[in-house]
C-alpha cells in the first residue's frame, strides 16, 4: 500500500507539470514545490517521452499495484507479477523508492504458503517463539519509520527544519525494518503452520 500510495503521488507531481517534454530519462516529479525540497524534488526516471503520459502512467500501474498486493499477491505468482509491476512503475516515472519497495515485498511474497524446511531444521524453538511474538510489534515500526520517510521527513522538514543526515537514518530504519517484518513474519507463519499441522496429530 505505501508502494502503491508513493507512486500515485509521484504521478501526480508530474502530471502538474503539464503536457510536455522532459529534460532527459531523469526528472524530478516535484521539482518547484518548497514542500519536496529534504527530497530533492522526488527523483524519478521515465522512459516516455511525455510528463503528462507518464504521470498517468504512474498513478495507474500504482492503482493495479494496490489492487494486486490486496487482492491477489497471495496466490502462487502473485509475488512474480508484483515483481513485474514494480519494475514498470521503475520505468514510468514512480520513483526509486516505491519500486524498490514492491520488489522487496514480491520477493518476500514468493515465500508465502512456503513451509521453510531450513528454518525448521537449523533455528532454535526459542528463536522461532522470539520472532514470532515480534512480527506485530515489527510491523507497526516499520509502518512508522516509513511513514517517518514519507510523509513525515516533508512535514518535518516544513515545521522544524530537518537535516538530510535524519533523512537517511529514517530511509535506512524503514528498510531495516521491513526486512525484520519479513522475516519475523515467514516464522510467524511457520509457527502457525505447525501449530495446525499438531492439531490432529494430538487430537489422534
Amino acid at each position: 500500500m505505501i508502494a502503491a500510495l508513493a507512486g500515485f503521488e509521484h504521478g501526480v507531481g508530474e502530471i502538474m507539470q503539464g503536457n510536455r517534454a522532459p529534460a532527459g530519462i531523469m526528472i524530478e516529479s516535484w521539482p518547484d514545490l518548497a514542500f519536496f525540497e529534504i527530497v530533492s524534488g522526488e527523483p524519478a526516471m521515465t522512459i516516455v517521452p511525455n510528463l503528462l503520459l507518464t504521470g498517468i502512467l504512474a498513478i495507474s500501474v500504482s492503482l493495479i499495484i494496490c489492487v494486486w498486493a490486496i487482492r491477489f499477491v497471495q496466490r502462487s505468482y502473485g509475488g512474480l507479477i508484483l515483481i513485474l509491476l514494480s519494475i514498470i512503475l521503475l520505468l514510468v516515472g514512480g520513483g526509486f523508492g516505491p519500486p524498490l519497495l514492491g520488489i522487496i515485498l514480491g520477493i518476500a511474497a514468493l515465500g508465502i504458503n512456503a513451509r521453510f524446511p531450513w528454518w525448521r531444521a537449523h533455528l532454535p524453538h526459542s528463536a522461532q517463539h522470539v520472532l514470532s511474538a515480534a512480527c506485530p510489534w515489527s510491523f507497526g515500526a516499520a509502518l512508522f519509520a516509513w511513514l517517518l520517510v514519507m510523509p513525515g521527513s516533508m512535514l518535518l522538514d516544513t515545521f522544524f527544519g530537518l537535516d538530510e543526515r535524519a533523512l537517511y537514518t529514517f530511509i535506512i530504519a524503514a528498510f531495516s525494518l521491513l526486512l525484520l517484518t519479513i522475516i519475523t513474519g515467514f516464522v510467524h507463519d511457520m509457527q502457525q503452520k505447525s501449530s495446525r499441522e499438531l492439531r490432529p496429530a494430538m487430537q489422534g
